[in-house]
């Protein structure tokens, strides 16, 4: 077992890996940026050491400071986690180069699976199924043509060298190929260093099925089961559970046997996932490894009861695996959900910010970056926590997961905890029978349109506490010129706020042993407030369940788990809107697109600029038709949140 281990990330993982440490005695080591200082990630360390500036690139990318920072503290081993370095073969050999244990597969195995067209190669030989496709990975067009004409459209484009599904591209005819190569080759080149692609038979509904593997230094491998991750948002996980429901025995079976036959093959070491795609007629291909602890890892462990993380340690370290195939069981069912601070109802942007109170609930297990509030920075990936919810079966885990994210209190950021607890009472998702577009289809619903509506009226009764409406003067009858006399359409007052530019009014009617009666919107609530000692208030308006907190602007109101930020209107605001014209970027980022130049004519929602930014690529349109006055910006620049790129005149 290492004696101090270099924990490499930050964030839940970071602090999901110290926990398992510190249960085996094991002194960790915490990284961080300029970013993170005073994370909770830091928290019970035996030594943090910053190691640059907030960009990943100039901190937990740059593989010099971490292996430093590793030989500095005392380190023997390193854990990569997830993301960052975890599947950099140069890390891995850096980090062994200094004598110390990496804390994962070789280097030989990284490269050789982070190549996909190697990984084909080798899983096809391993006699792994793989779906129709490019033989070698190229960047030219002509080939991918031919490619295409073999293989039958529709086809996906993938970057040989990509990962999280970013620059993959589905070509659907002929005509769509030449301009769909040239930009998944530029985002190859510009987000992995490399352009070259792979043609692959298309599959337009498949279910996302992987299986969790290890192996050690002494020729063993097993399976940990299964996982279902079919509910994905931008070819990224949001909802894993495992084992995958209404999966018929027989390709459970094909399905670990193949993994398992697919890592002896590879002399695979440590923790694995095999990942494949299943076909409407119940056929499975495979997809690619992940060399690394997946993010939905605690599922596995929640159904096997097993540490994967001290399993990494203790592989890593030169001992056999824990415990032989037959003595590993499953039982019952679990399920996650991922807590990111993101806008699901547009396009499910980013949305960095800082949690200004949090609560997270007590009956499942929760893998968080922070405990109370706590920052989201812009630099990296958005997200915040995960739910896990265990159960004897599948109804009973769903039910509590359910329930969790209801008790779940997150005011400040702009997350998807809304958008969750309405995708989990989605009927296909409640019956387990799902694909991998269900996400997409389900988020292309209209947002609902009282929403504002019900978070002003939590915020007038915010505004009129039980105590004070009931000593006032004017909620009784004490003449012609009472208040209800004076404005008999709100008898108790009217509340003011600004959303989305504009006024919002709310009529407070009256009050009784139900709640507070308002009028907003052209709708009626009643709605019942109650304010907790640490400040916050909680209540219901109906039957929804909503928490507020005052703020030095207004009152956040987060309404079934869905933000809602309202503002103190000014007398200087009034209820006008207006614009600079001044176009901004929502993050920071790097700007990897100009889509304008000065003087040029645009239309309302016309591309103007494209920041990367949390592994995704935000397009910044135009939000009127104008000219463009001013470019502020240039590809490969590093732009701030809220930083102007483009002013506009109308």
């Amino acid at each position: 077992m290492p004696k101090r281990v270099l924990i490499a990330n930050r964030g839940e993982i970071a602090r999901r890996i110290a926990r398992t440490c510190r249960r085996l005695g094991v002194d960790h080591v915490a990284v961080h940026s300029a970013a993170d200082a005073g994370a909770a990630h830091l928290e019970g360390a035996a030594e943090t050491v910053h190691i640059g500036p907030a960009p990943a690139r100039e901190s937990y990318l740059d593989i010099d400071a971490v292996v430093d920072a590793a030989l500095r503290t005392g380190c023997d081993a390193v854990h990569p986690g997830y993301g960052f370095l975890s599947e950099n073969p140069e890390f891995a050999a850096r980090v062994t180069e200094a004598g110390l244990v990496y804390v994962g597969p070789d280097a030989a195995t990284i490269a050789a699976m982070g190549d996909k067209a190697r990984a084909r190669e080798l899983m096809a030989a391993a006699g792994v199924p793989v779906l129709p496709g490019s033989a070698h990975a190229t960047e030219s067009a002509d080939v991918l043509l031919a490619d295409a004409r073999r293989i039958g459209y529709p086809v996906i484009l993938k970057p040989v060298a990509g990962g999280g599904g970013k620059g993959m591209r589905v070509v659907r005819d002929e005509a769509e190929l030449p301009a769909a190569v040239e930009e998944a080759v530029r985002l190859g080149r510009a987000g992995f260093g490399d352009g070259r692609l792979l043609a692959e038979r298309y599959v337009a509904a498949p279910r996302h099925i992987e299986v969790q593997v290890f192996g050690d230094r002494h020729g063993n491998v097993v399976h940990l089961f299964e996982r279902e991750c079919s509910l994905q948002r931008r070819h990224q996980k949001i909802v894993e559970e495992a084992p995958a429901p209404h999966l018929p025995p027989p390709t459970r079976h094909a399905l670990l046997d193949a993994a398992v036959r697919g890592a002896t093959a590879l002399g695979y070491v440590g923790a694995g996932t095999f990942e494949f795609i299943l076909d409407g007629d119940g056929r499975f291909f495979f997809l690619e490894v992940n060399t690394r602890l997946q993010v939905e890892h605690p599922v596995t462990e929640e159904i096997t009861g097993l540490d994967l993380v001290e399993w990494q340690l203790r592989v890593a370290d030169g001992e056999p695996l824990p415990l032989p195939q037959w003595q590993i069981r499953a039982t019952g069912h679990a399920i996650e959900c991922r807590v990111y601070a993101e806008d699901p109802e547009h396009g499910f942007r980013p949305a960095p910010g800082r949690a200004e109170a949090v609560r997270w609930p007590s009956d499942v297990r929760v893998e968080a970056a922070f405990d109370d509030a706590g920052a989201v920075p812009g630099f990296y990936d958005p997200m915040v926590a995960k739910l896990v919810a265990a159960g004897p079966d599948r109804a009973a885990a769903l039910a509590r997961l359910r329930a969790a994210i209801g008790e779940t209190t997150l005011v400040g950021l702009t997350t998807n905890l809304g958008f969750l607890a309405e995708l989990l009472t989605e009927p296909r998702v409640a019956d387990g029978r799902v694909d991998t577009h269900l996400v997409d289809a389900f988020a292309a619903r209209p947002a609902s349109p009282d929403r504002a509506a019900v978070a002003l009226a939590c915020a007038a009764a915010m505004a009129v506490p039980d105590r004070a409406a009931a000593a006032s003067p004017w909620t009784g009858t004490i003449g012609a010129f009472d208040r209800a006399a004076l404005d008999p359409e709100a008898p108790l007052g009217r509340v003011v706020l600004r959303h989305g530019g504009r006024d919002r009014e709310a009529r407070l009617l009256a009050r009784d042993h139900a709640g507070l009666h308002v009028e907003t919107g052209g709708r009626r609530f009643t709605v019942v407030a109650r304010r907790a000692a640490d400040g916050l208030f909680h209540g219901t308006a109906g039957t929804t369940r909503w928490t507020g907190l005052p703020t030095a602007h207004g009152c956040e109101i987060v309404v079934g788990g869905h933000r809602v930020a309202l503002a103190r209107r000014t007398f200087e605001e009034g209820g006008g809107e207006g614009s600079d014209g001044a176009v901004r970027t929502p993050m920071p980022g790097v700007v990897v697109g100009v889509a304008c130049r000065p003087g040029s004519r645009v239309e309302a929602g016309e591309l103007l600029v494209v920041v990367e930014a949390m592994k995704m690529e935000n397009r910044v349109l135009a939000p009127f038709a104008g000219t463009v006055e001013r470019l502020s910006c240039a590809t490969g620049d590093s732009v701030t949140a809220d930083q102007v790129l483009v002013t506009l005149n109308p």
